[in-house]
């Protein structure tokens, strides 16, 4: 499924690092023509917090270019209930292009990333540390195309909903 995101402007620059599908595509064969490892880590990257960067941080070292698909804002208000996302989709593509570890971003609109992996074939898929190898959702698209999975960051002591819980409580 092709999106219709476009490339996010910032002031008169256009952030080159949020792509649609087909410039995905484009750019990921270009780095693999090059001989680059493609990284993929996804999520839906509500309200950044530290748990998401050291997570971005651990897959950009497992080596190569690291790519990041978003849930698009429907597919979160499914994931995470009514009131979500709290930053539209655009908005958390751009922050995410601005981190230093992350070479492109992308917003996907279905639940999980398969389709994103199956059009991708990264050799990498890197999830965080609230699954084990065995656990993850898409492990066996990534097996089946000879991919790996791999589990990286810290301890799962951050969330989004945790935050919202605690700004919800009165001082």
């Amino acid at each position: 499924m092709e999106s219709t995101a476009q490339p996010v402007k910032i002031g008169p620059v256009v952030l080159h690092k949020v792509l649609n599908h087909g410039e995905l595509r484009r750019r990921v064969a270009e780095w693999r023509r090059a001989g680059e490892c493609i990284v993929l880590a996804n999520g839906c990257f509500d309200l950044l917090h530290v748990g998401h960067v050291r997570y971005l941080q651990a897959a950009k070292q497992l080596g190569g270019r690291l790519v990041v698909g978003v849930n698009a804002d429907a597919s979160v208000e499914r994931l995470k209930g009514p009131g979500r996302p709290v930053v539209p989709a655009e908005e958390r593509a751009e922050l995410l292009a601005a981190l230093e570890c992350v070479d492109a971003v992308v917003i996907f609109p279905e639940p999980d990333v398969r389709a994103l992996i199956t059009e991708l074939r990264p050799d990498i898929h890197a999830k965080g540390t609230d699954y084990t190898v065995e656990s993850v959702p898409e492990r066996e698209v990534v097996l089946a195309y000879g991919g790996r999975v791999a589990i990286v960051g810290d301890a799962k002591n951050h969330s989004v909903s945790s935050m919202l819980e605690q700004m919800k409580k009165p001082d």
